[in-house]
């Protein structure tokens, strides 16, 4: 996935109000749309190289969004809204290999009255879910960690694709990790024991848990390879 502009490097001076950050740029200091309303753990120093992606629509009061941030050496894309667009161009050219060659890709998917499920995909006649999870956590050099915050929806998430195996379909739960140099992936349990509860039992029921690493520049952001999930 191209950014459709080129992104503009600064420097953060802080994230406030969830939706908002001030980067100084050369000489001057502008406010940002931060476009992840999450915790961002560990990635908010004063100081870090961000890069914003300007806009021109005068509907906008915010001139930039914040797209990645470089931590501890580490490009981060933090724009949560364009997950599922990576994810997209990954089952569009099969850069995923456990779900390649798909006859029907149908993103944002209601499965019943309360869950959207992000894909639908469809092979052969097999029907399956794909649920995405945008991962920015990393506590160490080489392992990325979901979730940086307790997630009641994300527990919930879990549950809901266990219920879509027991009525036929296939499921995925994709964690997307748009953080460079990562080899391992693992769920937090010290931040929320209940989801790693529910993806115990969620495994244990047969939903496919996969891990992906983004490949990240000023460019663009697009899969590239996939983790190993360390179960602890």
């Amino acid at each position: 996935m191209e950014f459709t502009k080129s992104l503009i490097k600064g420097k953060l001076i802080k994230r406030y109000k969830r939706f908002f950050t001030d980067v100084k740029l050369s000489k001057k200091i502008v406010t940002a749309h931060c476009p992840n309303t999450g915790s961002m753990k560990g990635l908010l120093d004063e100081g870090n190289d961000v890069y914003l992606l300007p806009n021109n629509d005068p509907k906008r009061k915010l001139k930039y969004g914040l797209e990645i941030i470089k931590s501890r050496k580490n490009y981060v894309g933090v724009n949560t809204h364009i997950a599922n667009r990576i994810v997209e161009h990954g089952l569009k050219n099969n850069l995923i290999n456990e779900l390649k060659n798909n006859d029907i890709i149908k993103p944002e998917v209601f499965f019943n009255n309360e869950t959207r499920f992000d894909f639908l995909l469809e092979k052969k006649g097999q029907k399956a879910f794909v649920e995405v999870k945008n991962v920015t956590l990393f506590r160490n050099k080489d392992t990325a960690e979901f979730p940086d915050a307790p997630t009641a929806r994300g527990t919930k998430h879990l549950l809901t694709l266990i219920d879509a195996i027991k009525k036929g379909y296939k499921t995925y739960l994709i964690f997307l990790v748009q953080i460079q140099n990562m080899k391992y992936f693992k769920i937090a349990k010290d931040i929320d024991r209940e989801y790693y509860n529910a993806y115990l039992i969620a495994k244990k029921a047969g939903v496919n848990f996969l891990a992906y690493r983004c490949c990240i520049s000023s460019k663009k952001i697009f899969i590239d390879k996939k983790l190993k999930i360390i179960d602890d």
